[in-house]
């Protein structure tokens, strides 16, 4: 029996960077499972959009598929704009919508290799103040699970943590910079918690300008790629679980 497909919901932007890296990264994701067929699918913006990759995995003759959002939280589009498309999708297709990427440890480790290659020492890492910066939501559950994320980044060894966001909510990134800088901290480094370049990682990296340190996106990181499996194979296992239940 085949394995159902992969499909990969990324929100989509007007910059060419964000489909190019999102493409990046679920390349790195079939390279690791060369024999797993993964797909793509946008909900805004770029092309193929996710009803088009539908209509084209039925027409194949597909009929079990793992549909994951590309998202580090469990904000709107994965409680609404996502289960809204799916409901649309062939009725030949059996569709299983997998968790978000978030929370994770793989998300953790990814964010720590980024601001290492942006030229952090690793033994500086006790001595540094770290702002976590994601895009940023109106949604409370989201909130708070950035707000977790920078509670368990700080356990790790970090001598300070700050969450910040790039819209919606409160604090700015420049806002956290500075708050750190006031509490005596000498070192500050600002990790996007984000996937892909955009309208939003271009706002953060203006708020971090008198940061000492700029981490890039997550991106196709080997740990983004592990994670996107790692989340495809829990709703396999839910799914069978589901079926025998």
């Amino acid at each position: 029996m085949r394995s159902p497909v992969l499909l990969v919901i990324a929100h989509g932007s007007r910059d060419p960077r964000h489909a190019a890296t999102v493409h990046a990264l679920v390349e790195r994701a079939r390279s690791v499972r060369p024999g797993l067929r993964v797909e793509t699918g946008f909900l805004d913006f770029n092309a193929p959009s996710v009803p088009r990759v539908l209509e084209r995995l039925a027409a194949d003759g597909v009929r079990d598929v793992v549909a994951l959002p590309l998202l580090l939280t469990r904000a709107f589009h994965a409680k609404a704009d996502i289960p809204a498309v799916l409901r649309k999708a062939p009725p030949v297709l059996r569709i299983h919508q997998a968790e978000v990427l978030g929370p994770s440890p793989l998300l953790l480790s990814a964010v720590e290799r980024r601001l290492y290659e942006a030229g952090l020492d690793p033994s500086q890492k006790s001595s540094t103040g770290l702002v976590l910066a994601s895009a940023g939501s109106t949604d409370p559950e989201a909130i708070a699970v950035i707000a977790d994320t920078a509670r368990e980044l700080r356990h790790t060894g970090w001598c300070a943590v700050r969450p910040a966001f790039a819209s919606a909510s409160l604090p700015r990134t420049q806002d956290a910079v500075r708050e750190l800088r006031a509490e005596g901290v000498r070192r500050v480094a600002v990790a996007p918690y984000v996937i892909a370049p955009g309208r939003l990682p271009d706002r953060i990296a203006e708020g971090a300008r008198d940061a000492d340190v700029l981490a890039d996106v997550l991106g196709p990181s080997p740990e983004l790629a592990r994670l996107l499996l790692e989340r495809y194979d829990e709703a396999r296992i839910e799914e069978r679980v589901a079926v025998a239940g």
